[in-house]
């Protein structure tokens, strides 16, 4: 992988990852238009740049984070991914190089994006006060988002609003859930590929999660200006156009 090609995965993974647009579906998109979707050491860098984004949680939410009755509710609507993630995990991996699996499931959820504001337009509850059976319900939601294309941003953003809670807690709630998801993601593809982090490939890894960690600081706070002023019908509408373009070019080229 190029120096460019590295760089631009992280500017795509830290664009997208907080973003309802899905960052697993771009980050197969452009990986297969770059023709490195089959490569080993990708795979594990697009993974391994969620880092970055971590980081990003850390420094624009950490006045949530100094509040412990949050991390058992985040604990808890981790778990569903986490199990479902693991028990699923060789089918799941088999669904990430299909770009016709994420334009289904970008159009779907683009049109439900569409939506979500006119269904939830009374969700008003803050951050603190959820409970654990509806942290859980959230988490369930947020399991959709292993399937390619569904977003896990989308997700949880539909989870939070549906159990009550306002537009900036909602995404303060996704972007704390982030945190063990995105974890245990990269933390088992370093067990799983420790040749990922060699010395070789230190640098551009690196370059990866600082790149990934300013981009999705900046995005984080786009996403809560915007969805304030604009709703989420553009990133609707925008999902559907990449989902129908996909369509396009895949029945083009076989």
């Amino acid at each position: 992988m190029s120096w460019w090609e590295a760089l631009l995965l992280a500017l795509v993974e830290g664009i997208t990852e907080f973003l309802p647009v899905s960052s697993t579906g771009h980050m197969i998109l452009i990986s297969i238009w770059l023709g490195r979707a089959e490569e080993t050491f990708t795979q594990d860098y697009e993974i391994i740049i969620q880092g970055g984004a971590i980081l990003a949680v850390l420094a624009h939410s950490y006045r949530r984070l100094w509040n412990p009755r949050l991390y058992l509710p985040i604990a808890v609507a981790f778990l569903p991914t986490a199990m479902i993630g693991f028990w699923a995990k060789e089918w799941l991996e088999g669904l990430l190089t299909s770009p016709l699996i994420v334009a289904i499931n970008l159009i779907a959820g683009g049109v439900v994006l569409m939506r979500m504001d006119r269904w939830f337009r009374g969700s008003q509850g803050g951050i603190e006060s959820i409970s654990l059976w509806r942290a859980m319900i959230i988490g369930l939601v947020q399991a959709l988002s292993l399937l390619p294309g569904v977003s896990r941003a989308a997700a949880a953003l539909f989870g939070a609003r549906w159990m009550g809670l306002k537009k900036e807690d909602a995404a303060e709630f996704s972007f704390l859930l982030a945190v063990p998801t995105l974890g245990a993601a990269s933390a088992y593809k370093l067990l799983k590929s420790p040749v990922a982090f060699s010395s070789e490939n230190a640098p551009v890894l690196i370059m990866g999660i600082v790149v990934a960690f300013i981009v999705a600081f900046l995005a984080m706070r786009f996403l809560i200006t915007s969805w304030q002023r604009y709703g989420l019908l553009p990133f609707g509408v925008y999902r559907i156009i990449l989902g129908s373009v996909v369509l396009l070019w895949r029945g083009l080229s076989s």
